[in-house]
């Protein structure tokens, strides 16, 4: 069943799939350590209204690594987090976000695109239900790779407090 929205609360840290109205997923989910926010540089979610604008890793294993939206031939391990520590992991699939609000989230420094908000994957190691991300929202990623079966480019996705 496709889903036609996703709502995200930065306060639950829980992502919602709506199909026709209707709630068919729930998942945890991990937003911006640094909170609420829209300014580039920030590191912070982005709120309001959004779509998906793209849909990147289809074919992908479970836990591929990816890098500038690219996958590198690795895939997660906690031996491979431990070698590269500094990375922020962008696992599984990407559901990249494109702001709705002109001046909010869309356009000059507030562009939930160009800051590369994503839905991602993320390494088993990550809590979920807590704040911890750079500004995207991180996903188990056997939860990131069902939510990316039943979400089409285009699909509406609100991001608040509630």
């Amino acid at each position: 069943m496709q889903l036609d929205h996703i709502h995200i609360s930065l306060n639950d840290q829980t992502l919602v799939g709506f199909c026709a109205g209707e709630v068919v997923c729930r998942y945890a989910v991990s937003t911006a350590l640094n909170g609420p926010g829209e300014q580039e540089g920030s590191g912070c979610t982005p709120r309001g209204a959004h779509r998906v604008r793209a849909r990147i890793g289809d074919g992908q294993p479970l836990g591929a690594v990816f890098i500038g939206r690219r996958p590198t031939g690795e895939v997660w391990t906690q031996a491979l987090a431990e070698q590269f520590p500094e990375r922020d992991w962008i696992l599984t699939r990407i559901l990249w976000l494109c702001g709705e609000q002109v001046g909010f989230n869309r356009g000059g420094r507030v562009d939930s695109q160009r800051r590369y908000i994503y839905l991602h994957g993320t390494g088993d190691d990550q809590p979920m239900g807590a704040p911890l991300s750079h500004g995207c929202i991180r996903l188990r990623n056997a939860d990131m790779l069902e939510l990316f079966e039943r979400t089409p480019v285009g699909c509406s996705v609100q991001i608040d407090a509630q």
